[in-house]
């Protein structure tokens, strides 16, 4: 309650508002006076005892005071005085103002002077026990949010991550069919990776009573794999898919895999072409490196009844794969029954160019088939009832991969999944109701058993030379750089190429798909000592023999580094990874991996005497990309 206000103007208004605050503040202090009297009262029996008892104030004792009647004061607020507070000391200090002498007959009565809220001095000189003291600047730590996750992402169906040591042979998982066996072993293969033995026996269990119906007439869970690069996920669903479709009569499009490059849909479609080899399935490839019309020949042709379908498997990008179900007359998803995402968390990054909405509506049409197919016409569940039950259908099952699987609920939820299932290396997330320990205690991402992880702290003139030391003195004979841009490759690739002593090539996307694939396959031959690449090939690209990993720009982000340094190190092989970091760089790239449970990185110095040799050179190679950077610059602006 405001004691004071201010007269801004003059006025019957401001009149107004003068008294309604005078009676408030006479109301006031008429209750501060009452409640003054009250404690005068309870502390005068007590006053009265040691007086009779002493005998030089015997006279005093018996004279009894009167007290006074308490004097209104008149109120004179002014816009400069101040706000009193509200309690027991306002009473206290109005009597002092009304008698200020030393014989004032209230002060005398009032008795000791009291702290505000009614405590004697002694006990307010101090802070309450149980009072928050300010100033206390001491740090300590605030707990970190635990997120709320669904039952099935926070309780995975662990997977082992050691892909040496926990193999499992293929005898001991007598589901697959015995052709595909043999087909394994005539590749080299006599043992499966954890993943694929996790993954295989739980496709083929949901098509246990054939691909045309869920077990039990029930719609199968869709499968959600989250394991390290490298640990053998593309034949985890490459084994069920190829198996699951043996027996079809018709050909149709029965499985799909979306891939988000060119380089790793054609890797999966020569996986797949190895494996239905000697068998009645055809596989085709949609990526566009071909023309539309072409590639259309691969998926459908004109019968004299229409259209008939020449591919049972359909590995595609996801914008040439929109395009065909645009433009292709005779491509029908109707009859699909597998729909596999590799590298689903860069999938789920790219929804804005609305695939997978398109895809979903080409499998389940809503054109109001009415007659004898109706029946068979497929439909999306919204629930499962005894209704939905009575008329079985051919399912959609979804299969996501990736060694980087988001766990952010409202992105998986873009993907549709019906009951999923995770499996997972990593530790159990925390769940609800679990908020004792760390989310990222075990680490966000597992990496390969085999990798060691490195930072080379460095400036930025240094670095070519750090990268040229790596490769020649010790002695790496292929040798996988990435940088964060076109540009930054190619001024690279002018720069070691103009040194010399080192096969090196460049791999972005200035190239088109027949340079880029000659370059991949000369790299896997041993051709090139120094591949130069974006992000373009950290993505599933299965290249053999990567020695080294060289991250010449610093990744931004924890997913990136994952997926670049899961170059090497593949299959159970070892492998080493530098990361090279400047000043600025080293504090945040270090903590981010800190942060999200990352093996710790080993540092390891390049002392500049060691660099000294090869500055000479470099000098050199430096003005030779002076001058081919100022020529293509000419040729661009001609």
């Amino acid at each position: 309650m405001a004691l004071f206000h201010v007269a801004r103007y003059t006025g019957p208004e401001a009149a107004a508002a003068e008294a309604e605050a005078d009676g408030r503040a006479r109301a006031l202090l008429e209750r501060l006076q009452c409640r003054a009297r009250e404690r005068q009262r309870q502390r005068q029996p007590r006053q009265q005892e040691p007086e009779e008892a002493t005998p030089a104030a015997g006279s005093a004792g018996k004279r009894r005071r009167r007290p006074r009647r308490p004097r209104r004061r008149q109120s004179s607020w002014t816009p400069g005085s101040k706000r009193r507070k509200a309690d027991g000391g306002d009473a206290g200090a109005d009597s002092s103002e009304e008698a200020p002498g030393d014989g004032s007959v209230d002060a005398e009565a009032a008795g000791p002077e009291e702290a505000p809220g009614g405590r004697p001095p002694d006990e307010a000189r101090g802070p309450p026990a149980q009072a928050l003291v300010l100033g206390a600047f001491g740090r300590s730590r605030a707990p970190k949010v635990r997120p709320f996750l669904p039952a099935w992402l926070a309780e995975p169906s662990c997977v082992g991550k050691n892909v040496t040591e926990d193999l499992v042979p293929i005898e001991d998982i007598p589901e697959v069919h015995p052709d595909l066996q043999k087909r394994l072993r005539a590749q080299g293969i006599s043992s499966y990776f954890p993943v694929q033995a996790a993954v295989i026996p739980a496709v083929l269990e949901s098509v246990a009573s054939g691909f045309l119906v869920g077990r039990g007439g029930y719609q199968p869970s869709d499968l959600c794999v989250s394991a390290p690069t490298g640990s053998g996920k593309t034949l985890a669903f490459v084994i069920p898919v190829v198996q699951a479709l043996l027996p079809r009569v018709v050909c149709q499009v029965r499985a799909l895999v979306v891939l988000p490059t060119k380089e790793l849909a054609q890797q999966v479609n020569r996986v797949f072409n190895i494996y239905t080899d000697a068998t009645p399935l055809r596989v085709a490839l949609v990526t566009g490196q071909k023309s539309l019309a072409r590639e259309q020949e691969s998926l459908v042709q004109k019968t004299a009844d229409g259209f008939r379908c020449l591919a049972d498997i359909v590995v595609a990008t996801p914008g040439r794969l929109v395009d065909h179900i645009d433009q292709t007359p005779g491509f029908s998803l109707q009859q699909l029954r597998f729909l596999v995402i590799d590298e689903a968390d860069r999938m789920t990054d790219s929804m804005h160019q609305s695939w997978l909405p398109r895809v979903v509506a080409a499998a389940f049409p809503n054109d109001g088939t009415k007659g004898p197919f109706a029946l068979l016409q497929r439909r999306q569940l919204q629930a499962v009832t005894a209704a939905s039950t009575c008329c079985p259908q051919m399912p959609l099952q979804k299969l996501l991969f990736s060694a980087t699987l988001t766990q952010n609920p409202e992105k998986l939820q873009q993907l549709g999944l019906y009951q999923p299932r995770l499996f997972s290396t990593g530790l159990a997330r925390g769940g609800p109701g679990d908020a004792s320990e760390d989310v990222d205690s075990g680490g966000k991402y597992t990496f390969p058993v085999g990798l060691t992880h490195h930072y080379v702290p460095c400036s930025l003139r240094a670095k070519p030379l750090v990268v040229l030391h790596l490769i020649l003195d010790m002695n790496f004979s292929r040798v996988l750089c990435f940088t964060n841009s076109r540009e930054n490759s190619h001024r690279l690739f002018l720069l070691v190429q103009a040194f010399g002593g080192v096969t090196v090539a460049e791999f972005s996307s200035r190239f088109g798909p027949g340079r880029r694939k000659t370059v991949l396959k000369q790299f896997e031959q041993g051709k090139i000592q120094l591949l130069i690449s974006t992000d373009a090939t950290a993505r599933g690209i299965d290249v053999q023999g990567v020695q080294l990993v060289v991250n010449y720009d610093a990744p931004q982000y924890l997913r990136t580094y994952v997926h670049r340094v899961g170059r090497t190190a593949r299959a159970g092989n070892t492998g080493q990874a530098f990361t090279l970091l400047l000043k600025v760089q080293e504090r945040r790239f270090l903590q981010m991996l800190a942060e999200a449970g990352a093996p710790e990185l080993e540092r390891h110095d390049v002392p500049s005497k060691l660099l000294q040799p090869l500055v000479p050179q470099y000098e050199e190679a430096l003005a030779q990309l002076e001058r081919a950077v100022k020529e293509e610059r000419r040729q661009k602006a001609a």
